[in-house]
């Protein structure tokens, strides 16, 4: 009795330190990968014994030896070939040709520009980082100030962890067992143009209370020699969404495809890359692809390591017993990954926080698919909220000007997110019922 008294007190230790040291080092400002298997290995070692060590290794390959992960670094590479052959330009002029001109009308072609590039690059930042060049000096030009731009850009930008194809949306249907991913980017779509809605609704509103944009150009660029310059940009999504609906294509596959599009696009189409710039992408996105698989690899160890010694279960069951309403413990999660999402990216909090979330969807049975799209929603509302905010960052720091000038304008955007946010919850048939209608397993 007292020997397992022991190995229980000991477990105990062991799950509170395999925490307690990755939030610690998190807190000192350890990169991730290397907080998550420090923690995971401290965990083994206390909570099982030596031999367990030498689970470390066939662990963190298990983690990265998935086929679906391959589409990861693929859409990296995409993401990286769309933003620097020009894609985004030619994408603006064809947006303003759609909206013309009008109060506000720029603001709007940021907004619609962001979530279109969200279909190519599948990464806030990238995306955000990519609408801005082009962007901010037409908008400051015509009377928007800085902050406000930079704010509307990152707010938009977000709706790219929705928008297919999204790289955490591809890790959450690797960490969640069954998960059709087709379904998943499928659920991601009308809430994402919801999202490009909601964000444009007080956008408009302050433009037009503020006189944002009184210096707009009155010419409306020729809608058909816009739509052929933006045509190749443009096929994109529908490339990647089409062969996945087809049938023709794997989700990885469908990388490939889109890989090689974009290279056709930028080296025949629009002839803007050369063979070295082809070089510089290629490395670029080999780096980005890196950082990413080490941190998946160490995630993958933490997740065994909590699953194995019951951290995960405990700390569920412990949120669980705060209470038996599913709509409280539901607001709960969507605060911790709101406040996650100020300080890390969409893919760290779904290999940090999955574990601890799957026993609490299958106590309450919600949806997987509908619960990726919330998750979705809460991180992308994260990354422009401050003190961090990665994707008001890089706004920010484009537009030269202080992170902390934004702040006026961002408490709108999250508010109207937040609305779009809330609709999604009261009727999950809004995320829900395109998958149906495609045929797609939902679970």
């Amino acid at each position: 009795m007292g020997a397992l008294s022991q190995r229980a007190s000991r477990m105990i230790l062991a799950n509170i330190l395999l925490l307690a040291v990755f939030v610690g080092l998190m807190l000192i400002g350890t990169p991730i990968a290397v907080a998550l298997g420090l923690g995971g290995a401290v965990g083994v070692w206390l909570g099982l014994d030596a031999t367990a060590l030498g689970m470390i290794g066939p662990n963190t390959y298990a983690a990265v030896a998935k086929y679906p992960l391959i589409a990861i670094p693929l859409f990296i590479l995409t993401g990286a070939m769309f933003e620097r052959s020009g894609v985004a330009a030619r994408l603006v002029e064809f947006a303003q040709a759609l909206i013309g001109p009008r109060r506000g009308g720029l603001a709007l072609v940021a907004i619609l520009v962001c979530m279109i590039m969200g279909g190519m690059s599948g990464s806030g930042p990238a995306d955000a980082a990519a609408v801005a060049t082009v962007m901010l000096p037409s908008m400051v030009k015509a009377g928007y100030p800085r902050p406000f731009t930079a704010s509307v850009i990152a707010a938009s930008a977000s709706t790219a962890i929705l928008i297919p194809p999204s790289i955490a949306m591809i890790v959450y249907s690797v960490i969640i067992p069954g998960m059709d991913l087709r379904a998943l980017f499928a659920a991601g779509m009308i809430p994402g143009l919801l999202l490009g809605v909601a964000i444009a609704v007080p956008t408009l509103i302050l433009s037009k209370r503020h006189d944002f944009g009184a210096d707009e150009q009155s010419e409306r660029p020729p809608f058909w020699p816009s739509l052929r310059r933006a045509l190749p940009g443009l096929m994109a999504p529908v490339i990647i969404l089409g062969g996945l609906r087809s049938g023709l294509f794997t989700p990885t596959e469908t990388a490939v495809v889109a890989v090689f599009y974009g290279l056709f696009v930028g080296t025949v189409l629009y002839r803007t890359m050369g063979w070295r710039d082809v070089y510089n992408v290629l490395a670029e996105s080999a780096k980005i692809s890196g950082v990413l698989m080490i941190i998946l690899s160490l995630a993958g160890l933490f997740a065994w390591a909590g699953s194995t010694m019951g951290a995960f279960s405990a700390t569920a069951d412990l949120l669980l017993s705060v209470s038996d309403n599913q709509w409280v413990i539901l607001f709960l999660v969507m605060f911790v990954m709101l406040l996650a999402g100020m300080v890390l990216d969409g893919v760290s909090i779904y290999l940090i926080t999955l574990p601890l979330l799957v026993p609490i969807i299958e106590a309450f049975q919600w949806s997987y698919v509908w619960f990726g799209v919330v998750l979705a929603i809460n991180i992308a509302m994260g990354q422009f909220t401050p003190p961090v905010a990665v994707n008001l960052m890089v706004t920010a720091k484009i537009a030269g000007i202080p992170l902390e000038s934004t702040f006026r304008w961002v408490g709108w955007l999250l508010l109207a997110m937040a609305v779009a946010l809330a609709l999604i919850i009261i009727f999950p048939e809004i995320a829900l019922w395109l998958p149906r209608l495609l045929g797609y397993r939902i679970t």
